[in-house]
């Protein structure tokens, strides 16, 4: 594990990240094999109604290198889950903003019809809350409430870092929609951000006052129900992942993300999906795994073997190894 982030020597030429099977140090990299589907994600689309500072996504009202996915096109996928009788439970649907995309509420509902349990990161703004959207959000939480959930994307216990993080007048508007969701009896989460360097504890407690303050019915030592992401910073020098690392740091691969899930997303005047190993890195196209899930499954190239991911990312190292991170 490169601990001290050195650059690699002149003689070495290798930069981080570069190669799939060695590190900068020449050490051997960690890989990560799939051990059971258990999420599906699917990028609705990159378009967002607002343009936060630090989205990993770059996601803004006029990105749209990832297009809007169709319900046909995700009904594809949900096909090929109940033929080859894949352990899917859960199917998740992130942006961008996915009640931009207009067919949210049908791809949702095709989903909970099969009987999936459905995971919808919103920021609970404008998108979220116009009427015709409401109206079907409250019919689908009437039929499926026990299999659906909104998870609010709310940066920041606080006014102020929320919106500096989010933008003016961005508080007002996403609170006044988790209350809707609370008082409609969504299933509710809340996701936050460590931007600002405060520990788990701090967070947590910040969190828990709101919630209470509010009486969100949201359980804040729960942590699928509050989640406290790390951050990524492509600019910021962050350790390679090896094979000892696992040892050394007493992780266990298996618990990392690209173990159990993967996600579909559709590239700009593409002709179909594609199959990528995390919601984390939807715009590099040497991790394209294929069309299908059973392409994806066997797929062999310079960052997998046979399905299985090399962390040659440093999203792979700050967000999931180090950081404990996972979308799911």
């Amino acid at each position: 594990m490169n601990i001290q982030q050195k650059n690699p020597s002149p003689a070495q030429g290798l930069q981080k990240f570069e190669d799939p099977e060695r590190t900068a140090k020449g050490e051997q990299r960690a890989s990560v094999t799939l051990k059971s589907l258990d999420t599906l994600w699917f990028n609705t689309g990159t378009l967002c109604n607002i343009a936060c500072t630090h989205c990993y996504i770059e996601s803004t009202p006029k990105n749209d290198r990832l297009e809007y996915i169709t319900t046909r096109e995700v009904k594809t996928y949900l096909d090929e889950i109940k033929a080859d009788k894949l352990a899917t439970t859960e199917i998740g649907f992130t942006g961008g903003e996915p009640f931009m995309n207009p067919d949210m509420i049908e791809m949702a509902e095709d989903a909970l019809e099969r009987g999936f349990n459905v995971l919808i990161l919103s920021n609970a703004m404008q998108p979220m809350q116009r009427k015709k959207i409401k109206t079907e959000l409250i019919r689908l939480n009437k039929l499926y409430h026990d299999r659906l959930t909104i998870r609010v994307s709310l940066d920041h216990f606080t006014r102020a870092r929320h919106e500096e993080e989010r933008g003016t007048n961005t508080w007002d508007i996403a609170i006044n929609g988790i209350d809707w969701l609370g008082k409609n009896g969504f299933d509710l989460a809340i996701a936050g951000r460590s931007i600002w360097g405060e520990d788990l504890a701090e967070a947590q407690k910040g969190y828990t006052d709101l919630i209470a303050e509010n009486n969100w019915t949201i359980d804040p030592t729960d942590p699928t129900k509050l989640v406290v992401f790390p951050e990524m910073d492509l600019g910021a020098d962050v350790p390679e992942i090896t094979t000892a690392c696992w040892g050394i740091l007493s992780v266990d691969p298996d618990d990392i993300m690209c173990a159990r899930s993967r996600m579909i997303v559709k590239r700009k005047g593409a002709e179909q999906p594609t199959v990528i190993p995390c919601t984390l890195i939807p715009y590099d196209e040497k991790f394209e795994m294929g069309k299908t899930l059973s392409d994806a499954a066997t797929s062999t190239g310079a960052m997998f073997e046979k399905g299985s991911v090399k962390l040659c990312h440093p999203h792979c190292a700050k967000f999931c190894v180090l950081g404990g991170g996972s979308c799911s």
